[in-house]
Parts: structure tokens; C-alpha cells; sequence
């Protein structure tokens, strides 16, 4: 982790920062990565997106719980997001985390929340992607996955793999006997070197390795990066494989390279923005921020104009 990133994400944790983010954080510049606190902010920012091309994943925002209650309450909400794109017509799927749904209290009990989920996505024909999340977490990930997609079918229930991660080739093998929707991107968490390549190279490298032999083996491809470089290698490969734009889509996040978003959408691409919202934003903004000096810089401008 790089000297300014590790300051930006302690500093985020100071309880007067968090205290003035809190407050003032969507007027200083949080609404530029966060579609709004409710569900009807959010769904506007989707009709504006969709106004330009763009297709999006929603995505209500929460960590890890500790009680039944709190996962029962997100299990509500992702429900509620489908009855919402359904009434608004908007071009939208849904992505959760399992530990907001309760992993960590009891498998079971989140098997049946997102079961719930994922009866609902195909009641109302939609679709919901499980996101992936420390390795500690993956094998149960992968259990409740099968389970579900053995029940509701590759239509309407996907996952992501991460390409740091040295299992991944053989995952992504396996998954494509099943013909899984997956969605690869390179991983965010904090992984050990006996289990995830520690160099970045050897990271963008796998990430390009697994996105080709998913489609290879024909199956639906989410390309979720920013990185410029890795779009224009998969970009020719893409063309000289002729493979067609049916099988695949890129994916980036709300706020994050608009330009390179549009500019996609010019050249005839699918593009899905992952739209995070709700009232727990401050963790994801954090990490936002955190990712870039240019971020800082924009909030930053944003306190001076207030």
C-alpha cells in the first residue's frame, strides 16, 4: 500500500474527520462517487446515465454486520431495488456483498437472504452479481453461489473473480463449464503473497489472461477496470479474436474516468457503471479518495468554493 494511501485511509478514520465528512462530504464533493442517500436519488442518477448510453449496477452501500437484524434490513433494500428499476423502466442490475447479508453471523442465514435476492431478480427478469471478498470469505462465497445458480440459473445470478488472486485461472475454468456471468476485476483487498501475487504486473497480466480464456470459452464477460492500458490490449485482442459484443460489456465506477466512459460508448461498447448509494457512504468514499492525490485535489476545491 503506497504512503498516501495509507494516510488518507488513517486520516479517514479520525473521528473529527469522519464527523465533518459526515455532515459536509456530499456538498464537498461526495456526490461525485455516490448517487445520492435513498433509493429515488439513485434512481434518477440512473436515468441520467442511461440518458447517455450507459448502463448501470446498483449497489447499496454497507459493510460487514454483526446482527441478524441489519441483514435482514439490506436483504429489504436489495429487494427494493429491483421493485424500483421495475417500476421506473431504468437499465439496471443489482450487486451485493454476502457479508452485508450476514456471512459472517451464519451461512445458512445469509443463503436465505440471498435467496430472497435472487428470486426477486428473477421474478422481475434481472440480474444479480455476488461480489467477492477476502479469501477467508471466498469458499463460503462460492458454496451459497453454486447453490443459487443451480437454482435460478446463469441468466439471472453472477460473481466476480479477482485477478490477484493465484486460484483464480482455475476458477474461472471451472465457472465456465457453467457458463457464469462473471465480472473480473483485480482485487482490492489485502492478500498475502502465499495467496495472491504480490506484484502488479503479474496481477494485470492474469487480469488479461482470464478475461480471454472466459471468452474463449464463450461465456459472458464484465471487463471491470480504469486501466487505460489493459483496455486498449483487450480492445485489439477483442477485434483480431472477433469476438462479438454480445459476449462482453466494460465496466467502471460512478465518478470514476466519465471521459474514457463516453468515449467507450462512441466506439460502440457496452458500458455498465457501478452506481454505489445510501446513507453509509463514508467507507467508500474514503477508499476512493484514497486511491488517487487528483481525488483529494477535487475535494478539496470543492471545501474552498463552500
Amino acid at each position: 500500500m503506497s504512503f498516501y494511501r495509507s494516510l488518507v485511509l488513517t486520516l479517514a478514520q479520525n473521528r473529527l474527520v469522519t464527523s465533518f465528512a459526515t455532515k459536509y462530504g456530499m456538498k464537498l464533493g461526495a456526490s461525485r462517487f455516490v448517487a445520492g442517500e435513498t433509493l429515488d436519488k439513485a434512481i434518477q442518477v440512473v436515468q441520467q446515465l442511461n440518458a447517455e448510453g450507459l448502463v448501470v449496477t446498483l449497489d447499496h452501500l454497507g459493510e460487514s454486520v454483526a446482527h441478524k437484524n441489519e441483514a435482514i434490513e439490506a436483504t429489504n433494500t436489495a429487494i427494493q431495488i429491483f421493485e424500483a428499476i421495475d417500476q421506473s423502466g431504468v437499465q439496471s442490475n443489482v450487486s451485493v456483498k454476502l457479508t452485508q447479508l450476514g456471512l459472517d453471523i451464519d451461512p445458512s442465514f445469509c443463503l436465505e437472504n440471498m435467496d430472497r435476492i435472487a428470486a426477486k431478480a428473477k421474478e422481475k427478469n434481472n440480474f444479480v452479481r455476488i461480489d467477492m471478498e477476502d479469501t477467508p470469505r471466498l469458499e463460503a462465497t462460492m458454496d451459497i453461489f453454486h447453490k443459487l445458480l443451480d437454482r435460478y440459473g446463469k441468466e439471472h445470478i453472477g460473481l466476480v473473480i479477482q485477478s490477484y488472486l493465484y486460484r483464480s485461472e482455475q476458477d474461472v475454468t471451472e465457472l465456465g463449464k457453467k457458463k457464469v456471468n462473471l465480472r473480473i476485476v483485480k482485487g482490492a483487498y489485502k492478500e498475502p503473497a502465499t495467496v495472491a501475487f504480490p506484484n502488479k504486473k503479474d496481477v494485470d497480466m492474469n487480469y488479461i489472461r482470464l478475461v480471454q480464456q472466459h471468452l474463449q470459452n464463450g461465456c459472458y464477460t464484465a471487463i471491470a477496470t480504469h486501466d487505460e492500458q489493459i483496455i486498449h490490449t483487450l480492445k485489439a485482442w477483442l477485434k483480431a479474436n472477433q469476438i462479438p459484443h454480445h459476449l462482453f460489456e466494460f465496466q467502471m465506477l460512478y465518478g470514476v474516468r466519465n471521459g474514457l466512459q463516453r468515449q467507450l460508448v462512441k466506439e460502440g461498447y457496452k458500458v455498465r457503471v457501478y452506481t454505489p448509494f445510501g446513507k453509509d457512504w463514508y467507507p467508500y468514499f474514503s477508499r476512493r479518495i484514497a486511491e488517487s492525490p487528483a481525488n483529494t485535489m477535487f475535494v478539496l476545491k470543492n471545501l474552498f468554493k463552500s
